[in-house]
């Protein structure tokens, strides 16, 4: 573990023997708690430009998921409620209660679970670029796309993804932000990540929606074609009292292409609201 600037880094080892990567950023004297998990494919350094506007405001806690950055990759099946009861053991580690769950993509899956599983220790959540569920396809769609990694690696789905995750004036204008992702994307060990995909082949967090009574914001690109914004209005509506928000000319990785707006949004539900 080392401790620098107000960052913390290190492992935490689960109950069943993995060892999960974390970033601590920010004070620990701030009342308000942040928990922020990343899409499929990257780590918690995703989370850097948003960390950066959230830091003086809150104690954020940015975790590597299982299978994912300098956590550890045990062989799956994955499911998305092991992921979320990861999460669990980590925020007890650190005896957080009352708590900001936020997540994109893969890790908005996750913070569902997690809201829908301990909802005493959830004050809000942060459903980004995500879903419930991804459709009557799902688990075809994300079977062809774990078999095509584990038939010829990472590398060839790299355009696709790309063009998926930022829209084309973001791509133009940022090239070292494109770079940075395909980078981490190319470090993911392609078992974990074909379990990753199968995992969210079968995931359907339907039944979780009327269980989250907290503030909730759910975010969506304009542009985004990997959770579409059919997909963010399906929450919004199974979600009482939730806020939606749609990004114009934004593709998927919105904490990335907007920072800004996500973390005002993340601000918004650690002062409770509305």
């Amino acid at each position: 573990m080392e401790t620098m600037h107000g960052v913390e880094s290190g492992h935490i080892r689960l109950r069943d023997g993995t060892r999960i990567a974390y970033g601590l950023h920010g004070s620990v004297e701030a009342n308000a708690r942040i928990v922020l998990l990343h899409s499929l494919g990257m780590d918690r350094n995703f989370w850097q430009p948003v960390i950066a506007r959230l830091s003086d405001r809150a104690l954020v806690l940015a975790i590597d998921c299982r299978g994912h950055g300098a956590s550890d990759r045990p062989q799956g099946p994955y499911t998305v409620e092991r992921f979320a009861t990861d999460v669990h053991e980590i925020v007890s580690t650190f005896r957080f209660d009352d708590i900001v769950v936020a997540g994109a993509s893969m890790g908005g899956c996750v913070s569902l679970q997690f809201a829908g599983m301990w909802p005493g220790l959830t004050r809000g959540v942060g459903l980004i670029d995500t879903t419930a569920w991804y459709g009557d396809e799902a688990v075809k769609n994300w079977e062809e796309r774990a078999r095509k990694a584990e038939d010829g690696g990472l590398a060839p789905l790299v355009e696709f993804q790309t063009t998926r995750w930022f829209s084309d004036a973001f791509r133009a204008a940022h090239p070292e932000v494109v770079q940075h992702c395909v980078d981490t994307f190319l470090r993911n060990d392609v078992h974990a990540f074909a379990a990753t995909c199968r995992m969210l082949g079968i995931f359907d967090g339907r039944a979780l929606l009327s269980r989250v009574r907290v503030p909730c914001s759910v975010v969506v690109g304009e542009q985004d074609y990997a959770a579409p914004p059919a997909m963010a209005r399906a929450l919004h509506e199974g979600i009482a009292g939730s806020t939606l928000i749609s990004i114009p000319e934004a593709r998927h990785l919105t904490p990335l292409e907007t920072p800004d707006i996500i973390a005002d949004e993340l601000i918004r539900l650690v002062s409770g609201g509305p």
